[in-house]
């Protein structure tokens, strides 16, 4: 059995997420994409730390801070961690801090006093439980993804990500079940 990081990692963007994965590659994220962050972002971060727990790990860089500052106010519990402004310059003159720019050793060094290993639970819903669903593959497959989302607080995903975000916020058997009872009385099935 192969140990997983249990919480799920806040970051700015895509390529933050790059790199965290090249050091924890099964690590999860959620990306706020810059530091206006919407209510979607806010309520994703909200359910990923009463599921598993999240560490904010942004840049040394106002934005990142005011990241930071927005999700303390509206998620009560959450970790911090931190990079040196030093870890996180870029090879090239004129870029931006950036946890893209940190070097593997640094990330584990920030990360590492925060993370709570855990072996991989066990999987709740399966690939054929999607497919089942009509949630993957389908005329209004990608109508039963935008409701799954909606009724579990998950956003939406296409149908290649689907398995992943259920698997990330550990979505039940139960919570399933009762979401696709949800999703039929609102198509009408």
């Amino acid at each position: 059995m192969k140990k997983t990081i249990q919480e799920v990692i806040v970051v700015e963007g895509r390529d933050d997420t790059k790199r965290l994965r090249e050091v924890f590659p099964d690590v999860a994220t959620i990306e706020t994409r810059g530091s206006a962050i919407n209510e979607e972002i806010i309520e994703k971060i909200a359910l990923a730390q009463e599921k598993r727990g999240v560490i904010v790990f942004t840049d040394p860089d106002f934005h990142g801070e005011k990241i930071r500052k927005i999700i303390s106010q509206n998620v009560p519990g959450v970790e911090h961690a931190f990079l040196p402004r030093t870890e996180a310059r870029p090879e090239k003159a004129g870029g931006s801090l950036g946890i893209e720019h940190a070097k593997p050793a640094a990330i584990i060094q920030a990360l590492e006093h925060l993370l709570t290993q855990d072996e991989e639970a066990d999987e709740q819903i399966s690939q054929s439980d999607l497919l089942t669903a009509g949630l993957i593959a389908g005329a209004d497959s990608k109508r039963r993804r935008e409701l799954l989302g909606e009724i579990l607080h998950i956003g939406y995903t296409n149908s290649k990500q689907l398995y992943k975000r259920l698997k990330m916020f550990q979505v039940t058997q139960a919570e399933f079940g009762t979401a696709l009872l949800q999703i039929k009385q609102e198509l009408g099935d």
